[in-house]
């Protein structure tokens, strides 16, 4: 509807109706100081004058184009290829949400259809959702699933795992009464024989991130067989661009791989917007979220 503002005549109408003089009678109670004050604010200048004050100020910044930033924890400088700005701005993903009436929202299906294919051949899972929230929720709700599907509350937990993904993590869990263990890295890797300490017949899942939080590589084909002796779900959580070297989760039998897919094709933008995956095998189909 448009916005059509009350003429004169219709706001001495409504006054009279009410039996009031004045709009200034409606508002008496609000402080006549706090109602008329001057905002002490310069004059306006240009947009030129604007743009050159802010280029100024600007140019404190450190940039990651001019120097190698080991910053990010997870939010790391990639080269975006022109494509991605170009697809990203046409007007039928401005507003897309969820595609509510399938014959005026192909385009969008088609993309939703070709990330889940991509997101699979880049794991070898069999199974990926349309996104998550982000990396953390991913992992949080692949750990959820576990719960559900092994009805077991205790979830072991490599500390060598993003703390912000863990603390999302125990966030997750707070209500369902979870049993979180974390286990120790004292040399930047989960120790096996650790682990196979703390995996036992109440554990819903393990979780791995690979490469991890301080950039070492984790033996996941020998955890994911320590994992499975046990009946009990192997969760890998990664960046996605590891994978165009490392094993993908799917050769090493891993139930679910989750991770931050943000790196494949967005900036840093002091953090976000982030894009979590969540893939898994064909059985856990019909459990996962999304």
């Amino acid at each position: 509807m448009d916005y059509i503002p009350n003429t004169e005549h219709d706001k001495d109408l409504m006054l009279r109706e009410m039996g009031i003089s004045s709009f200034e009678v409606l508002i008496k109670d609000i402080p006549e100081l706090l109602r008329k004050f001057s905002l002490k604010l310069p004059d306006g200048i240009s947009e030129p004058q604007v743009i050159k004050i802010l280029k100024d100020l600007s140019e404190n910044n450190i940039s990651t184009g001019t120097h190698i930033s080991f910053l990010g924890a997870g939010a790391y400088e990639h080269y975006i290829p022109s494509v991605v700005d170009h697809l990203a701005s046409r007007s039928e993903f401005y507003t897309c949400y969820t595609p509510y009436q399938p014959e005026v929202s192909q385009g969008t299906l088609q993309v939703i259809y070709e990330f889940q294919t991509l997101m699979c051949e880049l794991t070898g899972m069999d199974v990926a959702n349309a996104s998550m929230y982000d990396g953390s929720t991913a992992l949080a709700e692949a750990a959820l699933l576990a719960i559900r599907l092994k009805e077991r509350n205790k979830i072991v937990c490599s500390r060598a795992i993003h703390p912000e993904y863990r603390q999302v993590l125990k966030t997750y869990l707070m209500c369902f009464h979870a049993e979180i263990v974390e286990i120790d890295t004292p040399e930047g890797i989960t120790p096996i024989e650790e682990l196979k300490k703390l995996i036992d017949d109440k554990t819903a899942a393990v979780l791995i991130q690979n490469p991890n939080f301080f950039g070492c590589i984790e033996d996941m084909e020998t955890i994911s067989n320590v994992v499975h002796k046990h009946d009990t779900l192997f969760i890998a959580c990664m960046n996605p661009i590891s994978l165009g070297i490392l094993k993908p989760p799917g050769e090493y039998n891993a139930d679910i791989a989750v991770g931050e897919a943000h790196v494949l094709g967005n900036y840093l933008n002091y953090g976000g917007p982030y894009l979590g995956f969540f893939t898994v095998k064909n059985e856990l189909l019909r459990k996962m979220p999304g």
